[in-house]
């Protein structure tokens, strides 16, 4: 009520100047003028406080004339902490002072919202800082009472996004009571599960084995390194008002399923990474969740490339398989590994998999290199040392004799000669696809001012804003054409162009909303087709994965490095880790909503409901400026509110998934390790016949293709649906029958999918296309591939 009253209050005194002042004045808008940090320290006397105010008079007054118009346009002098002011001005006014040497930047003051985390509001869940009605939060009442096990680094349990208050009594099909490996080694009856985190387990047999014992402060699912606290917190964290990282960002954290339940099963091990997650730790934890009654398991872990036997050798495939039949979701990351074809991992069909996408929002610099030429970067740095232009120095150029050009422009360790670097911008090549911190301390202990990391091939346009310990970002070059410079950025060495010293200058990070096109596949998300079963189209899904801010443990420092000392309550992370609770967070809603349905038919009302087109309604590209496929995004980018009524699902149950495995192995021997009971395998049967949401099948040339699929009908009762297909070049597509007619809920029909060549496509194979099912209120959508 106070802020309230103190906006009309702005407000009113603004009209009224507004109506008082000479007519040039309807020109003025709003500029806050941002000016660092104040010398007079945290705790300023009034004296203080009124020299402060008279220096950004002093500093206006150079621009406008005279004090008295200074005074007269301020609105708001920062004098306590924050170094700056906001007065009305015109937009020449506030270029000339943007000009000043002790002016860091100048920007309009816009009307801001609550809206971290934004990936929410940017899947339609909320809208302008509230619930709109068709919000599938309402619809899946919040995930409420649903269970979603994370398997990952453990958890920070006293965050705010696990906060108890105002939760019922935990549910009854709850089995994993009183279990919270806590600090549990502390002589103390304090738990530090409650209504909210129920339940925590530790897995590290099969490290132990390999590393040896670990500390039994360590043996506990407390999070050390803050990513498995990031996941849980996406996919189910409580509302956690003020959230912000270094100010970006600012607004109130929350997660898919804010009122569910979470448990917490600590499966990875490593001290400074998210790593160390060992394959039989997994296993046990799937065996272990199943047990305890959870809903949903959220699993941002996997390989780094897939292999040819996984369906059988592979811990997660093995897990995933005996949860699904037991009715629980598994939710699985694609892997970081794009944009290389055939590098999706998790690839089993009853896994959930996700792609990483984009949002609307992104964390920005504003470089200015010497020759004029303007770059944005992806930053949260709060400021060079001074307004100046500083030298580039590339990488490369300040190798010692001893290190490789590679390693040099990596900035790997013991590569570079601090001598070169000191007081200057240090120009490093991206060599993590996801992560790129220990670059900036590496620049950081060589004496740099600054940092750029420079993307290269593997990334594309993809831009990470990361906590690097000096200001900082992350830049693709080739978003200016202009740049004479382009080789330079990208390989060092000489500069052919300029025989003039490189410079730039970055300004203070800010946060952009808005953003367009988006989303857009990110360049690290893994990508089809499957190599395992080309026939099983994967990734399923894309879903939010870069720039997401959630939950972090104070255990952690935002960068993960030893020598970072920075506890921060929030952190942004990237890959497909954060795309995956996203997706686990909306399956929450769907248990809700839903409770006695399948995990298939879960699964194929977020692929059927998803959309191909950003949010410039032009078909989704990647990082790399192209029109992605379904080998990067699957059936599209997750649509949560209209998953909550898809009309039709594709269902499956395991009787389906034992034929999958008979037909891709040809070999019953393998079934004793997917089910508990003998299962005879059917005389014949083909995987592209596998009731599947998307559909994928072999080129046979100019024979004709025939698969078939069964819908069941969750939306309305005498209903009638008619199909449209998407032409595939080179391809005629007949459906049998074109219409299905309903007359009750749960009732199932059949069609056939009748694929005829007519021509070689120009661009060979594979081609794609869609078909949907539509009854004017939905619209049920499966990508077509042909291999």
């Amino acid at each position: 009520m106070a802020a309230s009253s103190l906006f009309k209050l702005l407000l009113s005194s603004i009209m009224l100047c507004t109506i008082l002042q000479p007519y040039t004045h309807a020109l003025r808008k709003t500029y806050i003028v941002y000016l660092g940090e104040h010398s007079h320290g945290p705790s300023p006397s009034l004296r203080d406080l009124e020299s402060a105010t008279n220096s950004h008079y002093d500093l206006l007054a150079s621009v406008l004339g005279s004090h008295e118009k200074a005074k007269e346009a301020v609105i708001y002098s920062y004098n306590k902490h924050i170094n700056g002011f906001a007065a009305l001005l015109e937009e020449e006014e506030a270029s000339e002072i943007e000009k000043k040497a002790s002016v860091i930047s100048v920007f309009m003051s816009k009307e801001y919202k609550l809206h971290t985390t934004r990936s929410w509001d940017f899947l339609g869940l909320e809208k302008y800082g509230g619930i709109p009605a068709e919000s599938a939060w309402w619809n899946g009442n919040f995930g409420e009472n649903t269970i979603i096990a994370n398997f990952d680094s453990g958890v920070w349990p006293e965050h705010t996004s696990f906060n108890d208050n105002g939760y019922s009594p935990v549910p009854s099909k709850w089995r994993g009571n009183g279990v919270c490996q806590i600090d549990h080694f502390r002589p103390s009856n304090k738990t530090f599960c409650n209504r909210k985190l129920i339940g925590a387990r530790v897995f590290s047999e099969a490290y132990e084995a390999q590393y040896g014992k670990l500390d039994p402060l360590k043996r506990t699912a407390r999070d050390f390194v803050g990513h498995g606290t990031h996941t849980l917190s996406t996919a189910a964290g409580n509302f956690a008002p003020g959230a912000t990282f270094f100010g970006n960002g600012n607004g109130t954290a929350k997660g898919g399923s804010p009122k569910a339940r979470v448990a917490a099963y600590k499966v990875c091990w490593s001290t400074n990474d998210a790593g160390s997650c060992h394959e039989a730790d997994i296993l046990q934890a799937f065996d272990y969740a199943v047990y305890d009654g959870v809903d949903v398991i959220s699993a941002s872990v996997g390989g780094s490339n897939p292999y040819i036997e996984a369906f059988f050798t592979d811990g997660v495939s093995i897990g995933a398989f005996h949860a699904v039949t037991r009715n629980i979701v598994v939710v699985c990351s694609a892997g970081n590994d794009g944009p290389a074809p055939r590098t999706v991992t998790n690839v089993a069909p009853w896994s959930f998999t996700v792609a990483a996408s984009t949002i609307d929002r992104d964390f920005l610099s504003n470089i200015s290199l010497g020759n004029k030429h303007y770059l944005k970067g992806a930053s949260l740095n709060r400021g060079l040392p001074s307004r100046k232009f500083y030298p580039l120095v590339h990488a490369v150029n300040a190798r010692l004799p001893n290190a490789t050009i590679e390693d040099a422009g990596l900035c790997k360790p013991g590569a570079l000669d601090p001598r070169k670097i000191k007081g200057n911008i240090l120009v490093c090549i991206r060599r993590d696809k996801t992560t790129s911190v220990a670059q900036g301390y590496e620049a950081a202990n060589a004496g740099a001012v600054g940092v750029f990391v420079v993307n290269g091939k593997q990334s594309g346009g993809t831009l990470l804003a990361e906590p690097y310990p000096i200001p900082g970002a992350n830049v693709d070059v080739s978003q200016d054409k202009d740049i004479d410079e382009h080789e330079w950025f990208e390989k060092g060495g000489s500069d052919t162009n300029n025989s003039r010293k490189l410079v730039a200058y970055m300004t203070v990070a800010r946060t952009y909303l808005g953003i367009k096109p988006a989303p857009i596949v990110a360049g690290f998300s893994s990508r089809g087709p499957n190599a395992v079963q080309p026939l099983i189209l994967k990734p399923d899904i894309i879903a939010p994965g870069v720039n997401i801010l959630a939950a972090n443990s104070l255990a952690a420092s935002p960068s993960n490095q030893p020598s970072d000392r920075r506890r921060v309550p929030f952190n942004i992370q990237q890959g497909t880790s954060m795309s995956c609770p996203h997706v686990a967070g909306v399956v929450g809603l769907l248990k809700t909503l839903h409770p006695d349905w399948s995990p298939a038919a879960i699964k194929s009302a977020i692929m059927t409901t998803a959309t191909t087109q950003d949010n410039n309604h032009l078909p989704i590209r990647d990082a790399f400026d192209q029109i992605a496929t379904p080998f990067d995004y699957g059936s599209g980018h997750i649509q949560p509110n209209l998953a909550m009524d898809p009309g039709l699902v594709y269902d499956m149950r395991t009787r389906d998934y034992l034929n999958f495995i008979c037909a891709h192995d040809h070999n019953q021997y393998f079934l004793k390790y997917f089910h508990r009971s003998s299962y005879n395998c059917p005389k014949s049967y083909n995987i592209e016949n596998l009731n599947y949401p998307s559909i994928t099948v072999a080129n046979r040339g100019m024979k004709p293709i025939s698969v078939t699929r069964t819908v069941t009908n969750v939306g309305t009762p005498n209903s009638t649906y008619v199909v449209k297909a998407n032409v595939l070049e080179g391809f005629k597509v007949l459906v049998q029958p074109s219409s299905l007619a309903f007359k009750t809920i749960g009732e199932k029909k059949s069609f056939r999918v009748i694929l005829e060549g007519t021509s070689w496509p120009s661009h060979g194979f594979p081609v794609f296309g869609n078909l949907s099912w539509t009854d004017g209120n939905h619209t049920v959508t499966s990508p077509i591939v042909i291999l």
